[in-house]
């Protein structure tokens, strides 16, 4: 029953250890980007529904809709859902532009293995070059993959926010 999450975690291991320490912080701030990119999705399914809801009950409990202060109002309770909705989101931005910076650091650091193996071996053997290589090239693939995909889906989020914003500030303007 528990085979197939024993054999994951040992490929997780394996290719962990591939790329060496630098695949490792990089795992961890991958986690940690899906985490909150995890958390702006269950926002927007589960809080903004009724946050807007309440939002919407309070300027609909004024009387007044067409004063200056009324529209003061009116843009703070707008602003106060904006920042809600956009809470969390420069920081999945850093997680993202950090990825292929970790995934060049790993390249380095792979690099420099391979100089120290061709210093202490004299000749380029091959045999004792491919983990530097391994831990210069698998980094940087998994740098890049995971900046790619966190970047796909935090563009949709900020759609989204930029939409559920404006639809709102809309729904207040004529309700």
């Amino acid at each position: 029953m528990w085979f197939w999450l024993i054999e994951e975690i040992e490929a997780l291991r394996y290719f962990l250890g591939l790329g060496g320490e630098v695949l490792v912080a990089l795992f961890f701030l991958t986690l940690m980007m899906w985490a909150l990119l995890l958390e702006r999705w269950l926002y927007f399914r589960t809080v903004y529904p009724q946050q807007v809801k309440e939002t919407r009950s309070l300027w609909l409990a004024r009387g007044d809709h067409h004063s200056w202060s009324a529209k003061q109002i009116r843009r703070e309770l707008v602003s106060r859902v904006a920042m809600a909705v956009n809470k969390g989101m420069p920081i999945i931005k850093v997680l993202i532009a950090l990825c292929p910076l970790m995934g060049l650091l790993g390249t380095v650091v792979g690099m420099v293995q391979v100089f120290d193996t061709l210093a202490i071996t004299g000749t380029g053997s091959p045999r004792a070059m491919a983990s530097g290589i391994s831990k210069a090239t698998v980094p940087t693939m998994a740098g890049m993959v995971a900046a790619l995909s966190g970047l796909f889906f935090v563009n949709r989020l900020d759609h989204r926010a930029k939409l559920a914003v404006e639809k709102l500030e809309d729904s207040l303007k004529h309700g």
